[in-house]
């Protein structure tokens, strides 16, 4: 079942002590009326002159009432005060706020959360496509990650070459980053950083298992390499621009 969110069941509270109220108030208003006219009733003369039933009676509904009102004004009051004194900041306990045993309980119940809670970290545990914990790749999603390395290098090339054209969604990174074959060196294979980082966002992309933490490993080294270039073709570019 549903629970009611904590607007909803606040205005239903509303609601239910505004009809209390409300009903109170006509029980009240009736009852009075109902004795007013009985001492009328009873009076010798049947009238309000010189009624004393009727003066006392609506003397003592009306000092009820005042009260009533007093009361609710009151406490209304003394819940807004203490609500008040209430630290709005996080504020430590010492030893002088509370008893003593009290201080050495919660101390003990705080050592013993934070030991459950240090305890209940995982260790030795590999999830794939997930940096091991403990590790610098802790909470790194491979995928994702390398996946996301798309639109910063994009942005770094534009900046060297503005005429760069628009990536596409499933454009290869070999055919959309062609223009920077030219400025990557090669190895004793014929291959440059740009093959390497190709091969890694295809398996990121297509590939049904998680990319391994070595696989992740080489696409980010194809990264930073990359980045190291253009960030030499900037640093180049404006210090032609300022000759």
């Amino acid at each position: 079942m549903r629970k009611l969110s904590l607007r909803a069941r606040a205005w239903i509270s509303d609601i239910c002590y505004a009809l209390l109220v409300l009903v109170t108030g006509c029980f009240f208003a009736i009852s009075g009326a109902l004795l007013l006219s009985q001492a009328i009733r009873t009076s010798p003369i049947r009238s309000w002159t010189n009624n004393w039933d009727a003066v006392i009676i609506a003397a003592t509904y009306l000092l009820v009432c005042i009260i009533s009102i007093a009361l609710c004004v009151k406490r209304r009051v003394t819940v807004r005060r203490r609500l008040q004194r209430i630290a709005k900041t996080h504020h430590s306990i010492v030893r002088k706020e509370v008893p003593q045993p009290v201080h050495e309980y919660i101390s003990q119940e705080f050592a013993r959360s934070c030991l459950v809670s240090y305890e209940s970290q995982p260790c030795n545990t590999v999830h794939s496509g997930w940096g091991r914990p403990g590790t610098r790749l802790s909470g790194i999603r491979f995928r994702r990650a390398l996946l996301d390395t798309i639109a910063e290098i994009d942005a770094r090339t534009r900046l060297v070459i503005p005429s760069h054209p628009d990536l596409k969604p499933h454009a290869r990174m070999l055919h959309h980053f062609r223009f920077l074959l030219p400025l990557l060196p090669k190895d004793e294979e014929g291959l440059s950083e740009l093959h390497y980082y190709d091969s890694a966002i295809q398996l990121a992309r297509t590939v049904d298992r998680e990319p391994t933490e070595e696989e992740y490993q080489r696409g980010m080294d194809a990264v930073a390499s990359i980045l190291q270039m253009l960030r030499e073709c900037r640093s180049e570019m404006l210090e032609d621009s300022r000759i």
